[in-house]
């Protein structure tokens, strides 16, 4: 996959609480909201579009 773009502990524990949680969609259940947001990271420092995101992030 690469470098992987991801914030510390320390980190996700100040940004974390900002983020209202995920609710499932549907037949989708809920993720994790710090892998989502480490794939909007990894899309604003590469540029890349969405769908050359690697499939470590989510859908």
């Amino acid at each position: 996959m690469g470098e992987r773009i991801g914030v510390s502990d320390e980190e996700w524990a100040l940004i974390g609480p900002l983020l209202p949680a995920e609710r499932g969609r549907g037949c989708r259940p809920a993720q994790d909201n710090r892998r989502y947001f480490e794939g909007m990271m990894w899309m604003a420092r590469t540029g890349a579009q969405w769908r050359h995101l690697p499939d470590g992030y989510g859908k």
